[in-house]
């Protein structure tokens, strides 16, 4: 007895290990998030009568493997996905989430879930299929979550959607996503970090660029380089933007924090900064970091981020 028990607690093991982990060629993906329970969300409550604000993280994880069985035989298998599941992989997207909610909550409801990810692989293919192949799961991901958080806010109050770099790619996806009321419910939507495409405005009304600092409804832009030369194609090749510290179009200098001037180029919508050396983001694998500054775009205009989120949420109410 004791022996056909051991038995069938290895086969339950072996069940349960299986189910937990979809295999597909010679990869695996996680199994998917539980948007009903709190573990899979970071909110913060700075209520004041502002705007809910939807934050998509960017991408924290390199491609990973763990042992399983295939075919009667213990495999190495790589997954291209977060696991949400893992207290690591979490904690690796909270570092980010908490640094954002610091200035986009105060004043604001916060909310950001956690998300399967695509690994820094597929964007450093260059490849455009790849990338939205392997993406089109953690896509998946956030309009579950956006829809499970959207059935429950109240929805009178202005909404803000933000994300940065694969969470700006969310945030296309995302007004593709949703509908016209909605729509009608939405203060501006910030892509930090990634692009949008002719193909993008083509396939979805809704998205709008922004022409100033209190427009409603439109998309804020932008990615940042030293120089035009180095725009990254994957995350920077963008057909709109704008410049988050005067909230122009065009390519009037802006002055932040004293020392950093940020200039919109409009023939190539990337912002050219001088007077900034962003030494404090090391290149990547040779991808990003060079000469583009793609990892400062939540960080270096945090405050004029901050301040816009509160205005167009006010002039949302004024509507």
């Amino acid at each position: 007895m004791m022996g056909f028990r051991l038995l069938m607690i290895g086969f339950l093991i072996i069940t349960f290990f299986n189910s937990y982990i979809s295999l597909h060629a010679s990869a695996f993906i996680p199994p998917e998030p539980d948007y009903n329970d709190t573990t899979m969300w970071i909110t913060v409550d700075g209520e004041s009568g502002g705007a809910d604000v939807f934050y998509v993280v960017s991408t924290w994880e390199e491609d990973w493997s763990r042992w399983t069985i295939v075919d009667g035989e213990w495999t190495r298998v790589t997954s291209h996905y977060a696991d949400v599941w893992n207290p690591t992989h979490r904690e690796h997207m909270a570092a980010e989430i908490r640094k954002v909610a610091a200035y986009m909550s105060p004043g604001n409801r916060f909310y950001a879930p956690y998300y399967r990810h695509t690994t820094i692989e597929a964007f450093m293919t260059g490849n455009e299929d790849t990338i939205r192949q392997r993406a089109r799961l953690a896509m998946d991901d956030v309009c579950r979550a956006f829809d499970h958080f959207l059935a429950r806010r109240d929805q009178t109050r202005p909404l803000i959607i933000a994300g940065f770099s694969q969470g700006g790619m969310a945030v296309v996806e995302l007004l593709k996503h949703i509908d016209d009321k909605t729509y009608r419910q939405l203060a501006a939507a910030y892509v930090l970090g990634y692009k949008v495409t002719p193909q993008d405005t083509l396939e979805c009304k809704r998205i709008k660029a922004a022409q100033g600092e209190t427009d409603t409804g439109v998309t804020i832009c932008y990615n940042t380089v030293k120089d035009v030369r180095y725009i990254q194609p994957v995350v920077g090749a963008s057909c709109m933007a704008i410049n988050p510290v005067n909230w122009r179009t065009d390519a009037t200098p802006a002055t932040l924090n004293d020392s950093i001037t940020v200039t919109l180029s409009p023939e190539h919508h990337v912002l050219v900064v001088t007077g900034y050396s962003g030494s404090e983001y090391p290149p990547y694998k040779g991808f990003i970091n060079v000469g583009d500054i793609h990892s400062c775009e939540p960080w270096l205009y945090s405050e004029c981020l901050r301040r816009n989120i509160n205005v167009r949420a006010r002039a949302w109410r004024k509507k």
